[in-house]
């Protein structure tokens, strides 16, 4: 598990949907890496994929209403970092439709949901969490 406290933002809702977001991709990436014969780990990674499509855009959409109420000055910036996703994971689906569930191809998926994972919820909003902290201090 990939999770660590320091990721935390203080928000229940969208840590508790960071820490599922880990899980789940954690999950992915260890089935992938298990020995055993492709066609075995198709369900998975089907599932996978069907749940970042949904679940990524319900996150972003909680994100994205909280940031508004807070005032958060990066707000535009973040929601362009969140639509780039939306539209990489998109490109996957299509790839995979096309395609079908080439290892390599899933491999890099699994490559880049990793590294956005880490990437976006270590720094892009842990920056909400320094203006929160900020705001805070500031009264």
């Amino acid at each position: 598990m990939m999770w660590k406290e320091k990721y935390r933002l203080g928000v229940p809702k969208i840590d508790e949907q960071h820490e599922e977001l880990f899980r789940r991709v954690s999950e992915f990436v260890l089935a992938l890496r298990q020995k055993g014969q492709w066609e075995d780990k198709l369900p998975k990674v089907k599932e996978t994929l069907e749940f970042m499509q949904s679940y990524v855009i319900t996150h972003f959409d909680d994100e994205e209403a909280y940031q508004l109420s807070i005032n958060y000055p990066g707000y535009e910036q973040h929601k362009e970092i969140h639509e780039q996703f939306k539209a990489e994971v998109g490109a996957y689906a299509e790839k995979f439709e096309q395609e079908g569930f080439a290892e390599d191809t899933v491999q890099q998926f699994a490559g880049k949901l990793l590294a956005w994972l880490i990437n976006h919820v270590a720094a892009s909003d842990q920056k909400i969490a320094d203006y929160v902290r900020a705001q805070g201090e500031g009264n």
